[in-house]
């Protein structure tokens, strides 16, 4: 049950409104730019969480990454591959194309967040 209702008596309530996602939140995701070669999730060193980017050159073990306009190197272990928007608010994990933390951890912030 959500923190900000308070049970009174009776049964409680409906949680479908928090649990399901919208078809508008859907296709806004879908709309989003991706490109299955070039899209990556790289580490964000100010939060600890991960930016998403894309792959601008490969050198050796060295990639270079725009994010935001800014184009940042890191390490090839570092750089996750991004799972296709379809696969945003799935309601299943199992069912991602790619199941690194970063596409995880995104999964959950589109899907409940928003």
């Amino acid at each position: 049950m959500p923190g900000h209702i308070k049970k009174t008596s009776g049964p409680d309530p409906d949680p479908s409104p928090w649990l399901c996602v919208s078809q508008e939140v859907k296709d806004k995701n879908k709309a989003k730019p991706y490109d299955p070669k070039k899209s990556v999730w790289v580490p964000n060193k100010a939060d600890g969480g991960y930016l998403e980017g894309l792959i601008d050159s490969k050198d050796g073990g060295k990639i270079s990454v725009n994010v935001n306009g800014e184009v940042k190197v890191f390490k090839e272990a570092q750089v996750a591959q991004v799972n296709p928007p379809k696969f945003d608010c799935s309601e299943d994990m199992a069912n991602l194309t790619y199941l690194g933390d970063a596409c995880v951890l995104w999964n959950s912030v589109v899907r409940y967040i928003n």
